[in-house]
């Protein structure tokens, strides 16, 4: 989807549907498209990228994070609390389910994201940790917890004119 001029084709799809393609810029480079933004998520370049955007676990990470600032900002203006400034790090790893003492998982390998939330503003411990435990029921902490479902399917392709038949 991109054109031979190398810009990527500008291509609006409706809310709720991102589209992902291939854009040539690098052996996995990828143009994203999630409804009027385009974004480039690519590997790094030990992975054989060309480390032109976010991994798909950044990317990942960052849903989590822009939803936990995003839910926290709407309960504190909400609640009229003085939070000033809400920064929020996730951090994506994968540890041997063996070494995990909290997961129900015991062979193989455990995906964890670790979540720090700094709160700028004269909070008190009590409105602090409601903000925590808030943190915990943002839709997208929501979904990665909760049951996933990934059902997929081949796009149906129209049939070519073979050259010459």
């Amino acid at each position: 989807m991109s054109e031979a001029s190398g810009a990527p084709v500008r291509i609006h799809p409706p809310h709720g549907t991102v589209i992902a393609c291939e854009s040539g810029a690098s052996r996995y480079a990828v143009d994203l498209w999630a409804g009027r933004h385009h974004l480039v998520a690519d590997e790094p370049k030990e992975a054989g990228g060309g480390d032109l955007g976010p991994n798909p676990y950044e990317l990942l990470a960052a849903a989590l994070a822009a939803c936990t600032t995003m839910t926290l900002r709407m309960y504190a203006d909400r609640k009229g609390w003085p939070v000033r400034r809400i920064s929020v790090a996730v951090t994506h790893r994968k540890v041997h389910a063996r070494d995990c003492a909290d997961c129900e998982t015991k062979e193989g390998f455990v995906d964890v994201l670790e979540r720090v939330i700094e709160l700028e503003g004269e909070l008190s411990e009590e409105q602090r940790q409601r903000l925590l435990e808030i943190a915990n029921r943002c839709p997208v902490h929501r979904t990665l917890t909760g049951e996933v479902k990934i059902r997929s399917r081949l796009a149906r392709v129209m049939p070519q004119e073979v050259p010459g038949g």
